[in-house]
């Protein structure tokens, strides 16, 4: 069986709100029944911040800050012949929670706050509880707060280059 080769990029973003985190469990492959961050595919035109700001969102109705990258991910899965079944690039960010509460949908079947060390503990998707500790660092390494975001954080990120039309 052919699959596609290509591929796909996607954007998350560990929302803090004080000294926990949301996760939301996978409701669709893969990784379906997993615990991990609200994200998906970027849209053509999107930024990756853009991007993971939309996806939590419309995941779980969370309004979240977008403060910086916190890791870039490879997720690869093959078939049992070793077959190239799909293959995602996660830029996963770090945010801080601004309003809303988390509900379920499709995408989310179960949501939560969780302190960074209990995710070690939960069955997650490839590497979570280090993209968890990777934001948290980001953040306090920019001395993010909640009220500090508005003032200018979310004017540091670097902004998407395009090409005008000739």
């Amino acid at each position: 069986m052919a699959y596609a080769v290509r591929p796909t990029l996607a954007a998350s973003a560990a929302v803090f709100r004080g000294p926990l985190v949301l996760l939301a469990q996978r409701g669709y492959a893969p990784g379906k029944g997993l615990w991990s961050l609200p994200g998906g595919r970027v849209e053509p035109g999107e930024t990756l911040a853009e991007a993971a700001a939309r996806e939590v969102r419309e995941e779980v109705q969370v309004e979240a800050d977008i403060i910086g990258l916190a890791a870039a991910l490879d997720f690869i899965s093959r078939d049992a012949d070793g077959t190239l079944t799909s293959h995602f690039v996660v830029a996963a960010h770090a945010a801080l929670w601004r309003a809303g509460e988390p509900v379920l949908s499709d995408e989310a079947v179960a949501v939560g706050w969780f302190h960074p060390e209990e995710v070690a503990g939960l069955a997650t998707t490839h590497g979570l509880a280090d993209v968890v500790h990777r934001a948290a660092r980001l953040l306090a390494t920019e001395g993010a707060t909640a009220e500090g975001v508005a003032e200018g954080a979310a004017a540091d990120q670097p902004q998407a280059l395009a090409h005008a039309p000739s």
